[in-house]
């Protein structure tokens, strides 16, 4: 149970706490110090993904706290924006993209019962998805100048919009195995 990527997912996972204290710290250092710790989270959430298909250490436990780690992690981190901000430019995309991860999940554990979980698997653009979320959320942290404050929202919007694209496509993918009666 306890590999190199499990630890790394538990590692991400403990990140969390230690990113909200940092973000809270009343230092100048702080935001880009909260920053770097999302970023490391994000990183190993590549990592330990990485690590799993090479090592041939995927595990049940694994393929659980995975994707546990990544949406608590986001969803903590756009909270504290939304906090943060105080703006509906914050709020509306973090309501769309923590909605879309309680669908989405819900959606994959319902397919997984019906013997279907193939059909709603991570795909390329939830991918393309991911990384524009995580470097806007790593910008929209650091706040480290007003362009890059800008441009940390518009990959926001766009990570906004392909998380409503691809939960379209994954809704799409179940929709026939959804319209089934079971009567």
């Amino acid at each position: 149970m306890w590999n190199i990527p499990n630890t790394l997912t538990a590692f991400r996972l403990a990140l969390i706490p230690v990113f909200m204290a940092i973000f809270y710290l009343p230092y100048t250092w702080a935001f880009f110090a909260a920053a770097f710790v999302f970023w490391l989270a994000s990183v190993t959430d590549i990592l330990d993904g990485y690590l799993a298909r090479k090592l041939k250490q995927s595990t049940p436990f694994g393929a659980f706290l995975d994707p546990v780690a990544d949406k608590v992690m986001v969803s903590v981190a756009l909270v504290i924006l939304v906090e943060h901000y105080q703006s509906l430019y914050v709020t509306i995309p973090a309501m769309v993209i923590i909605s879309r991860e309680i669908v989405i999940s819900a959606l994959r554990e319902w397919m997984a019962e019906q013997g279907k979980r193939g059909n709603v698997a991570v795909s390329q653009l939830g991918k393309i998805k991911t990384a524009a979320q995580m470097l806007a959320i790593i910008g929209l942290i650091w706040q480290f100048e007003t362009w890059m404050t800008q441009l940390s929202f518009a990959l926001l919007y766009i990570a906004t919009l392909l998380t409503f694209w691809s939960m379209v496509q994954y809704l799409s993918a179940a929709w026939s195995e959804l319209q089934k009666s079971s009567y």
